[in-house]
């Protein structure tokens, strides 16, 4: 595996763990789809952060999971209220 792979891989991982780890700290009640949509989201928002690799090629690992774990919990909160609000108009 090469080491792109690696490090995609890594985020990847990254984000699905803060995405279930914010869901298991939630008053909310756990259904399989919530644990599965808030995975998946986790994962999808933390590896945003590759496109950083783009601008600073030689950027160490560990800022690189910094960044990765700031958009996973950011970017999800984000999201997620987004995608609620939109649903309430649709609805």
């Amino acid at each position: 595996m090469q080491e792109h792979e690696k490090n995609l891989l890594l985020l990847i991982i990254i984000g699905a763990c803060i995405g279930f780890a914010k869901l298991l700290v939630s008053d909310e009640k756990l259904t399989w789809r919530l644990t599965i949509g808030r995975t998946i989201l986790g994962a999808a928002t933390s590896t945003i952060a590759g496109a950083i690799i783009l601008q600073i090629p030689d950027i160490s690992p560990l800022a690189l999971i910094a960044f990765a774990s700031a958009l996973g919990i950011l970017g999800s909160t984000f999201i997620e209220n987004w995608l609620k609000s939109q649903s309430s108009k649709w609805s």
